[in-house]
């Protein structure tokens, strides 16, 4: 569970915008997407397989 800490007389917006960056920085919301359904051990090996492939051509890519 996330806690951010208001200061007195803070805008409710801006302590809203920190949570939402929290949230994004935790990547929270990837992980209950995630678990909503099981991925089996063999899938997801693949795609973190995939994406290290696609990095790494993307870095290749920029060097030149």
């Amino acid at each position: 569970m996330l806690k951010i800490k208001i200061v007195p007389g803070e805008n409710i917006d801006r302590a809203l915008k920190r949570y939402r960056k929290k949230v994004r920085n935790t990547k929270q919301l990837k992980q209950i997407r995630d678990n909503k359904e099981f991925t089996k051990k063999s899938k997801a090996k693949r795609e973190q397989m995939a994406k290290a492939v696609y990095l790494n051509e993307y870095k290749l890519k920029t060097e030149e």
